[in-house]
């Protein structure tokens, strides 16, 4: 027997795959009775993308990280609702500040609702997440607390944008590790915490998970120029419709190379000028140094992976690696 797919990697293992399985099932019912309120409305409005469905990446991280340790540790599938909670939360927050009409194929809660309903659900759920935190003891509150953090000073950075004198591309990077590595980090290490791992094991999953989870954005950039939508399931060139300059772009702008494509690249571009854009991109040098800062990011998480004991998960992991860079094509 092997566990379903989370973000389409199957677990050779078989008794990896059924612990997985196992605890995938338990957090998604926790999930689910966590954001109940008395009021219908409330419990509607927070069960909303939770039904939307989603992959559960960083629920995967906190139940592989435990397998270092007794991975049946009574925090351990609450600690993974603690965590996926507050990245729902986040989604609630960023449809609103991107004005996303759509989230996972639904409707987003601000579209659906309103942009006041859709923050005060967010907020529902960050304190939804602290309530669980609290029986979960004040080192994972702290984790918690840092790791939230750098996931809104992240979103500030980007909101503002690099300063005049900071690198633009060094500025992107380090969002990205904020913004979503934060995370994934915490994700690790509150599977290792939790289970009781060694504190090296600890510290290993907590940048390899940080790592993977830069890496797994950047793959998100290079979809975005080299993907038809049948392969990524999203319509390409959505990121240069809204002017984000991801690091492909951004990489062609330094290279200045190209006045056509930097000219297209300046802002958002034109419906009608997307396709050109896309074709000048696909074909610039910079798709091969974004795959190559990429695959570095892998690099390092492969390294502290290495390091870890010789278990199926650990197998796992590599394996997650592996994904990541074949799914950016």
């Amino acid at each position: 027997m092997s566990a379903p797919p989370v973000v389409d990697l199957p677990i050779e293992d078989e008794r990896l795959a059924q612990d997985v399985a196992t605890g995938l099932a338990a957090v998604e019912k926790l999930l689910r009775t966590s954001v109940e309120s008395e009021d219908a409305f409330v419990t509607e409005a927070s069960k909303h993308l939770i039904e939307a469905g989603g992959k559960r990446f960083r629920t995967l991280m906190v139940l592989l990280a435990a397998q270092f340790g007794d991975s049946s540790a009574p925090g351990v599938v609450p600690g993974a609702v603690v965590i996926e909670l507050t990245h729902l939360g986040s989604l609630y927050h960023d449809d609103v500040m991107d004005e996303a009409r759509v989230r996972r194929g639904s409707p987003s809660a601000n579209a659906r609702w309103d942009n006041t309903v859709a923050i005060l659900t967010g907020d529902y759920l960050f304190a939804q997440a602290s309530d669980i935190l609290a029986d979960l003891g004040p080192e994972l509150i702290r984790i918690q607390a840092q790791t939230f953090s750098r996931l809104v000073q992240g979103q500030i950075r980007e909101t503002v944008g690099p300063r005049a004198d900071e690198d633009p591309i060094a500025h992107y990077v380090n969002v990205l590790a904020d913004k979503t590595g934060s995370l994934i980090a915490a994700s690790g290490r509150f599977g290792a915490l939790l289970s009781g791992a060694p504190a090296d094991v600890e510290e290993r999953l907590s940048r390899a998970c940080e790592a993977i989870g830069v890496a797994w954005q950047l793959g998100d950039d290079l979809l975005d120029v080299a993907s038809t939508g049948a392969q990524s399931g999203k319509t390409p060139g959505t990121d240069l419709r809204e002017g984000i300059k991801t690091l492909p772009v951004l990489y062609a702008l330094a290279a200045d190379d190209s006045p056509r494509l930097s000219e297209l690249l300046s802002g958002p571009v034109a419906e009608s000028d997307v396709d050109e854009a896309l074709t000048l991109l696909r074909a610039h040098p910079a798709m091969a140094r974004a795959r190559a800062e990429l695959e570095a990011w892998v690099d390092r998480a492969r390294d502290d992976i290495s390091g870890l004991p010789d278990i199926p998960a650990r197998d796992a992991f590599l394996a997650l690696c592996d994904y990541v860079v074949q799914r950016s094509g």
